[in-house]
C-alpha cells in the first residue's frame, strides 16, 4: 500500500479514534467516511452477527483503507463468558431484602427462579456480592445448592432479559476463553484480524492462554487485555507484561470497583502503559450522548481531553458509532476535541522510566531528545517488528513519527498507537534515501526541514536498529 493520502505535519493527530462497527455503521459507504472521518481503529464486537457479516465488514474496511491509503487496525473484541440473565417475558420487580433465586436456563413463570446464561453456581461462593441492572441492584449471595443461587437483594429495582451480571468477589479464572470465544478465535485466523481483545481478564494466565490459542492457529494478531475486573487491577503489572496492549473497559469496571476509583484507575493504567511501551486505549461512554444527540455534553469533551491529557494512545467509541444516530459526527467530535486538546495542552506527562535500561529504550530516548533539542519536522523509525517506533512513542514527544514497515500487518497494528502514521514501501538500505526525496516530492516536507531518522544495518531484520542520523531537506 503506498501511502497516497497527505500527511499533515502542521496538522497532526497524535492521540488515535477507535470506532465500533455496527448496525448505524454497517455498509462500505459508511466505513469509508468513519475512517475518513478520523478513525484509526475499528472494533468488531463479536457478542453480536454472524460469520458471513464480519467477513464483509472486514472486506469492506480493508477495501476502504487500499482506496484511502490508510493503515486501518482491526480488533475482534472476544464476547467472553456471558454473565447476563436469560430469557424471561416483560420485566421482574425486585423488593429490598427479597430472597431470589438463580438457575442455568431456568423457566422463570414456572419455577420462580431467575434464569441466566451461564451457570453461576459453578463459581459464586456464600458472601460474594451479585450485581444487577448494571450495578443499580447489589444482592448478596447467601448460599448455592443443586445448581441454584440463593441471594439476598440490599435494595429495590427493576431487573429485564438479557441485562448483565457483575461478580466483583468471584474469581472466573481458568473461564475466561469460552468455547463460542474458541470457535470465533478460529474464525479470527482466518481474516485479517490485527488485534484480539480478551473480555473480563483476571490475571496474566487468561491472556498466556490465549497467546498459545493463536500461536497454534498460526495467528499474527496482538492481544488488547480489556481491564474490567477488579482482578485484574490487582494483577495490572503481569497484565502489561503479558499483552500487547491494554484497555480500560470502564462500564463493567465501574462496577467492579467503586466508581470514584476509575479515574486513578485509569491514569495508573495509562501510566503503565508508557512505563512498559504498551499501547493503552479508553474505552466506554466517552460521547454516550451522541448514541441519539448531535451535541457532546460538556463533561464528555472533558472526558476526552484528560484522556489526551495523560498520554492513552487511542479512545474509543462503542455504542455512538455501533448503534447511535450519529457516528460520523461522534468520530468528528472526537478528533476535533483531540486536536484541540493536543495544540493547547498545558501539562506534560510524567511517568516512571525505571525499567528502560535496555538498548532499544536507550536509542529511543536518544531519538526522541535529539529531534525535540533540533526542532526536527518528523522522526522517521524504519521498523520490520513496530518496536522502535511505538519505544519513542511511549515518549510522548511533540514530534510526529512516520514508521516505515514493508509488512502490512505491522502497518495495521501501528494504525492505533499514539502519533504514529505508518508508511508501506520496500525495505533496503537505501529506503530512508528514497523516502526523505518521497517525501519532499509530496510536500509532506519542505527545503530546509530537519528529520531525525532511526535505522539498522541490515534493513529488515527485527532488533537491529543502531543508527541515527539527521537529515536537512534540500
Amino acid at each position: 500500500m503506498e501511502h497516497g493520502n497527505p500527511i499533515k505535519l502542521n496538522n497532526y493527530k497524535h492521540t488515535k479514534i477507535i470506532a465500533t462497527i455496527g448496525p448505524s455503521t454497517n455498509s462500505y459507504e459508511l466505513i469509508e467516511s468513519l475512517i475518513k472521518a478520523g478513525a484509526n481503529g475499528l472494533r468488531l464486537n463479536f457478542s453480536h452477527g454472524d460469520y458471513e457479516e464480519r467477513k464483509q465488514q472486514i472486506l469492506w474496511i480493508r477495501e476502504a483503507s487500499e482506496k484511502l491509503k490508510k493503515p486501518v487496525a482491526i480488533i475482534q473484541d472476544l464476547q467472553g463468558p456471558k454473565m447476563r440473565l436469560g430469557d424471561f417475558i416483560g420485566t421482574i420487580n425486585i423488593e429490598k431484602a427479597q430472597e431470589l433465586r438463580f438457575a442455568l436456563g431456568s423457566d422463570y413463570p414456572e419455577s420462580g427462579i431467575i434464569p441466566t446464561q451461564y451457570d453461576l453456581s459453578k463459581k459464586v461462593k456464600r458472601g460474594e456480592r451479585l450485581y444487577l441492572a448494571d450495578g443499580k441492584i447489589i444482592c448478596q449471595i447467601t448460599s448455592v445448592r443443586d445448581g441454584i443461587v440463593y441471594a439476598k437483594s440490599e435494595n429495590s429495582g427493576v431487573i429485564i432479559r438479557r441485562k448483565s451480571i457483575n461478580l466483583p468477589d468471584t474469581d472466573f479464572a481458568g473461564d475466561v476463553i469460552t468455547d463460542k470465544d474458541k470457535r470465533d478465535l478460529v474464525f479470527g485466523s482466518t481474516q485479517d484480524i490485527d488485534y484480539v481483545a480478551l473480555s473480563f481478564v483476571q490475571t496474566e494466565k487468561e491472556i498466556e492462554g490465549l497467546r498459545k490459542i493463536l500461536n497454534n492457529l498460526g495467528s499474527h494478531s496482538k492481544i488488547i487485555a480489556k481491564i474490567e475486573t477488579k482482578s485484574a487491577i490487582n494483577h495490572l503489572d503481569d497484565i502489561f507484561y503479558a499483552s500487547d496492549a491494554v484497555m480500560v473497559a470502564r462500564g463493567d469496571l465501574a462496577i467492579e470497583v467503586p466508581y470514584e476509583s476509575v479515574p486513578i484507575v485509569q491514569r495508573k493504567i495509562i501510566g503503565l502503559g508508557l512505563e512498559h511501551c504498551k499501547p493503552t486505549i479508553v474505552a466506554t461512554q466517552m460521547l454516550h450522548s451522541m448514541t441519539d444527540s448531535p451535541e457532546p455534553t460538556r463533561a464528555e469533551v472533558s472526558d476526552i481531553a484528560t484522556a489526551v491529557l495523560v498520554g492513552a494512545d487511542s479512545v474509543m467509541l462503542s455504542d455512538e458509532t455501533a448503534n447511535g444516530e450519529y457516528p460520523l459526527e461522534a468520530v468528528k467530535v472526537m478528533k476535533k476535541v483531540i486536536m484541540y486538546t493536543e495544540k493547547n495542552a498545558p501539562l506534560k506527562t510524567v511517568f516512571s522510566e525505571a525499567t528502560k535500561h535496555n538498548r532499544q529504550a536507550a536509542i529511543s530516548r536518544a531519538v526522541n531528545n535529539l529531534a525535540i533539542s533540533i526542532n526536527a519536522k518528523a522522526i522517521v523509525a524504519e521498523t520490520q517488528s513496530g518496536h522502535t517506533p511505538i519505544n519513542i512513542s511511549s515518549l510522548r514527544s511533540p514530534v510526529p513519527i512516520l514508521a516505515v514497515t514493508n509488512n502490512p500487518k505491522i502497518a495495521q497494528q501501528l494504525a492505533i498507537v499514539y502519533s504514529i502514521k505508518s508508511l508501506i514501501r520496500p525495505v533496503n538500505k537505501l529506503t530512508l534515501d528514497r523516502l526523505t526525496d518521497w517525501l519532499s516530492q509530496n510536500k509532506i516536507l519542505s527545503k530546509g526541514d530537519v528529520i531525525v531518522t532511526a535505522s539498522g544495518k541490515y534493513p529488515g531484520i527485527v532488533g537491529t536498529t543502531d543508527t541515527i542520523k539527521v537529515r536537512m531537506i534540500e
